[in-house]
């Protein structure tokens, strides 16, 4: 079965998001509450998470974790199944409780401002979504990471941490006057409504930069059962090498290919070359080439292509 790639490496960071089956709740008390937490407990004293935020919605939970060693998989696998079996256990129930497989969007921590957004968007949602009154602060909704981050140090869990959250905040130390100074700029965050849409349909969130070191760690590992827009980002990534390193290998510029005939040699090669290492399309490859039509490329490649 098709699924999506994990992407696991030392010091990486994640949103994780996570429904119950149908969208139904996965919290229908207090105490169910306190048992995930519980469970969020022991999924990091085994696996060494550092938990930048979280927030329990009735249906749904958000996570940002930092992973110094690369066990997401694992650490998840155990989490999710050990909350779900006290889950079951306690309401009598059996099955499955989580809606198929969590999201994982692996975000900068570079201090470019990528986790602040995240953070800023897992601690603002009971605010989007109307479960504090207007005139409450965020610190009003218990069951959010957000309480913890206005406490002294030794009142906090030891897998929160907050020192990354306070620097891209600009916030040099973890005092009183500083946790004030990070509620009134998160606080601002909710009257400024900002947009979230790349964190809600991205599968990575960063710079260029990050995105291109993320794709070459991922092109070695994508196989067939993988699925997604980074399968198809990576697909091009690898065709684009394979590109650049043809024409460095015979001194063109990228200029040359739309100089030289369609059907030049030197690109035909190139073409075979991306059809027999990548699983880019004749289209992709024709235009990429500058090779015509499809179907002369087609031609020029000696045979036709299905897709």
């Amino acid at each position: 079965m098709a699924r999506k790639l994990r992407v696991e490496y030392p010091g990486a960071i994640y949103h994780v998001i996570n429904r119950g089956d149908r969208r139904e709740p996965i919290f229908k008390d207090d105490q169910d509450r306190r048992s995930f937490i519980e469970a969020l407990d022991g999924a990091c004293a085994k696996t060494g998470w550092q938990v930048h935020a979280y927030v329990l919605m009735p249906n749904h939970f958000h996570l940002v974790i930092e992973t110094p060693q690369p066990n997401l998989v694992a650490g998840m696998k155990w989490f999710l199944g050990t909350y779900t079996g006290r889950f079951n256990r306690r309401h009598k129930l059996f099955g499955h409780l989580f809606s198929g497989r969590y999201k994982s969007l692996l975000v900068d921590g570079s201090g470019s401002g990528y986790l602040k957004m995240v953070c800023d968007y897992v601690h603002l949602n009971p605010a989007r979504a109307k479960l504090l009154k207007k005139d409450w602060p965020l610190s009003e909704f218990a069951w959010s990471s957000w309480p913890w981050y206005l406490l002294a140090p030794s009142k906090r869990p030891t897998w929160l941490r907050v020192d990354r959250l306070l620097g891209e905040h600009g916030i040099p130390k973890d005092s009183a006057a500083g946790r004030r100074e990070l509620e009134r700029h998160v606080e601002a965050q909710r009257r400024a409504k900002g947009d979230y849409r790349s964190i809600r349909r991205g599968w990575c969130l960063g710079d260029e930069a990050f995105r291109a070191e993320l794709l070459a760690k991922m092109t070695e590992r994508l196989g067939a059962e993988h699925y997604g827009p980074e399968r198809a980002e990576t697909d091009a990534a690898k065709a684009e090498r394979i590109v650049q390193e043809e024409l460095k290998r015979r001194k063109w510029k990228e200029a040359d290919l739309q100089a030289r005939a369609k059907g030049d040699a030197g690109k035909v090669k190139i073409a075979r070359r991306l059809r027999a290492e990548t699983v880019m399309t004749v289209a992709w490859i024709a235009k990429r080439l500058r090779l015509g039509s499809r179907n002369y490329a087609n031609n020029l490649l000696g045979k036709v292509s299905s897709r």
